[in-house]
């Protein structure tokens, strides 16, 4: 899987229609969410199409999210795991800005959760010509894409996709003494059993490829003696003239 390193995706303040984004809100999305109970998919301008084939179809899907202060401000973080494409577009400069689309009471919880994430070529100041437009407008224009109509769309922020690198798997024995020489938070005893279990563990392995090289070592010497107890040469058959005399023997 393709991890994207986390950027912020919103910061407590504004939204599309005049309400802001609560402090509260984005703790609550932080602690709530989970792609299992219900996954956030990536999206362009809020818009989702319902064929594959569409510029407006799903572009990745939100893996977790978290919060930090910004500036004296709580700012919501998010990892996602972007398509191919998405990852070109952002490192062609298209569609750079994202937008969080949140919902405050989620499944009648009473509590807010992140239902969505969209890609925008709106930047900032743009983002607020279009907050005070939503404000001030009989209806949103962004209404018909909203999943409920209680839900809300953040200003939009820049972000860049920078995808982690992806950890070769190591040997299984390496990463089994890895595992037992971590001890975190373990006693001095359990450190101590855990590195005599580590050793323990590499002189099975050494054990078991000495056995393996004995016993190559063993059918190498057994093919060796074979071989040298075989004439080099074949005997020629004996050679005989016209008659039943026997004119040579070499």
């Amino acid at each position: 899987m393709a991890r994207a390193k986390k950027f912020r995706v919103a910061t407590e303040g504004a939204t599309t229609d005049g309400r802001n984004i609560e402090r509260s809100w984005l703790e609550q999305i932080a602690a709530n969410y989970n792609p299992a109970t219900y996954g956030a998919r990536v999206n362009m301008e809020h818009i989702k199409a319902y064929t594959t084939d569409s510029p407006f179809k799903r572009y990745g899907d939100v893996l977790e999210v978290s919060t930090e202060e910004v500036d004296g401000k709580l700012a919501l973080f998010a990892v996602i795991d972007p398509t191919d494409e998405l990852v070109a577009m952002n490192k062609a400069r298209q569609k750079v800005y994202c937008s969080i689309e949140v919902n405050p009471n989620f499944a009648d919880s009473g509590e807010a959760y992140l239902v969505g994430l969209a890609v925008t070529d709106d930047p900032a100041s743009l983002g607020c010509e279009m907050l005070q437009f939503c404000a001030n407008a009989k209806a949103s224009p962004l209404a018909r894409y909203k999943q409920q109509p209680a839900n809300l769309f953040t200003e939009a922020m820049e972000f860049t996709l920078e995808l982690e690198e992806e950890s070769k798997p190591s040997l299984n024995l390496f990463a089994r003494v890895k595992e037992l020489l971590a001890g975190k938070g373990k006693t001095d005893a359990a450190q101590f059993a855990d590195i005599g279990q580590a050793v323990e563990t590499v002189a099975a392995s050494q054990r078991d490829l000495l056995d393996k090289f004995a016993t190559l070592s063993a059918d190498h010497a057994a093919l060796v003696q074979k071989l040298s107890q075989q004439p080099s040469t074949q005997p020629r058959t004996t050679a005989t003239g016209g008659g039943a005399e026997v004119v040579t023997d070499c």
